[in-house]
C-alpha cells in the first residue's frame, strides 16, 4: 500500500517487556525496538515464574513505550494505531500489556489492534523480507511448535505440531538435568559446540509416523536416563560428557525438525517460501539443517534475524499494521488470552479446557 502506517506496538507475552515502533509500507520498517528482558529474575527459580515476570513487566512497560518513541524519535501525536499481544502467554504479563495499550488508545483515540503473539511470530519474515503468502512457516519458540501454511495476516492453517513438550521447553528442561544455566537455548548450544552427537543415540520421536506432529518429552526423558547412567558408571557428569549430550541433544532435535519440515513443504507444492520463526530458531545447527532442506526442496529458505527470533515488539507492531491495513480494529472489550490458537478450525493439538484450546 501507498500509505505509510506508524504503529506503536506493545508485547509482554512471557518473560521480555517491550515496545517497537514500525513504519508499513516504508523501505525500513522498523524505527525502534526495545526490549527488557527478565534473565537474572528468575535465574535461580530455573524457570520463568509467572507472579514475577507479571509484576516486571507492570513496572517495565511504560518505560518500554517511552524508550521506542524516543529511539524513533517521534511522539505519541505521529502514531497511526496501537498493537498489543493480547495472547497467547502467561496471563499475568499479557494483561500488563493490554491495559497500557488500552490506556495509550483511549487517551489518544486510536486504533487497538490485538495480535496473536504466534502470528507475530508468523509474519515476522513479511516484514524482514517481505516474502509473498502462501508460505510454510516453522514456529518453533519456547512454549510452541507448529507447521503453518500462511495464506493471509489472518489466514493460517496448521499442518502439524507438537504433542507435548515445545523444542524450547525441551532445551529448557534439558539444561536443568545437565546443571546449565537458563535459558536453556542458549546454555546448550554453547555445551554442544565441543560435543560429540554421535556419543549417545538418543531417540527421534514420531519419525515413523506420516504426518507433520512431533514430541518432544521423550527425548528429554532419554537425556535424563542417559546422565543418571553416565553418573552410575562414572561417579558424576565431566565436562566432556555434558557436551557430548548436548550435541546428542541438538542433534535429534535438528532430525525431526528437518524430518517433519520435509512433510509439510510436500503438503504445500505452491508455497512461495520455507520461513522459520521463534525463539529456538536462534540456534545454528536448526538453521543449518533448514536451509539445507530448503535447498533440497529448491524454496527461498527465510530466518529473521536473530534479534527479531526472539520475542520482540516489532513483530507484534507489523502484524497489527497487517491486520489494520485489512481494515481490522477491536475496541476496550479487547480481552487478554492465555490461550489462542492461530487455526481455531483444526483440533486441538494439546487438548482444550475452560480457557479454550492450548494449540
Amino acid at each position: 500500500m501507498a500509505q505509510v502506517l506508524t504503529v506503536l506496538g506493545l508485547e509482554s507475552s512471557c518473560d521480555d517487556t517491550a515496545s517497537a515502533v514500525v513504519r508499513f509500507g516504508a523501505p525500513t520498517p522498523i524505527a525502534s525496538s526495545i526490549v527488557y528482558g527478565q534473565t537474572a529474575l528468575h535465574a535461580e527459580f530455573g524457570g520463568v515464574v509467572p507472579e514475577i515476570a507479571a509484576r516486571a513487566h507492570a513496572e517495565k512497560i511504560d518505560l518500554a513505550v517511552e524508550a521506542a518513541l524516543q529511539e524513533a524519535d517521534i511522539t505519541l501525536d505521529t502514531i497511526d494505531a496501537i498493537a498489543v499481544t493480547a495472547g497467547p502467554g502467561l496471563i499475568g504479563g499479557v494483561l500488563a500489556g493490554v491495559m497500557c495499550a488500552k490506556g495509550l488508545a483511549a487517551t489518544r483515540g486510536l486504533p487497538l489492534i490485538g495480535v496473536n503473539h504466534l502470528a507475530g511470530h508468523a509474519l515476522t519474515p513479511r516484514m524482514t523480507d517481505g516474502i509473498a503468502f502462501p508460505y510454510v512457516m516453522l514456529l518453533v519458540s519456547g512454549g510452541h511448535c507448529q507447521f503453518l501454511r500462511v495464506d493471509g495476516p489472518d489466514d493460517f492453517t496448521r499442518l502439524g505440531g507438537t504433542i507435548d513438550d515445545a523444542p524450547g521447553e525441551a532445551f529448557d528442561k534439558t539444561a536443568r538435568i545437565l546443571g546449565l544455566l537458563q535459558p536453556g537455548g542458549p546454555s546448550v548450544e554453547v555445551a554442544a559446540q565441543s560435543g560429540d552427537h554421535k556419543a549417545f543415540a538418543l531417540p527421534r520421536p514420531l519419525l515413523d509416523r506420516p504426518n507433520c506432529d512431533m514430541s518432544f518429552s521423550g527425548l528429554k526423558t532419554a537425556v535424563l536416563r542417559a546422565r543418571d547412567a553416565v553418573i552410575a558408571r562414572d561417579g558424576g557428569l565431566h565436562e566432556a560428557v555434558r557436551a557430548d549430550l548436548c550435541a546428542a541433544f541438538q542433534a535429534a532435535v535438528r532430525d525431526v525438525l528437518v524430518a517433519k519440515s520435509r512433510r509439510a513443504l510436500a503438503l504445500c507444492p505452491d508455497a512461495t517460501t520455507f520461513a522459520v520463526a521463534g525463539g529456538v530458531a536462534a540456534n545454528q545447527t536448526l538453521r543449518t539443517g533448514l536451509t539445507q532442506l530448503a535447498d533440497e526442496a529448491n524454496l527461498p529458505f527465510c530466518a529473521p534475524p536473530l534479534r527479531l527470533c526472539t520475542d520482540n515488539a516489532a513483530m507484534i507492531a507489523w502484524a497489527g499494521a497487517e491486520r489494520l491495513a485489512l481494515g481490522a480494529r477491536d475496541d476496550m472489550t479487547l480481552a487478554a488470552r492465555p490461550r489462542w490458537p492461530l487455526d481455531t478450525t483444526s483440533p486441538a493439538l494439546l487438548g482444550s479446557g475452560k480457557k479454550g484450546a492450548k494449540a
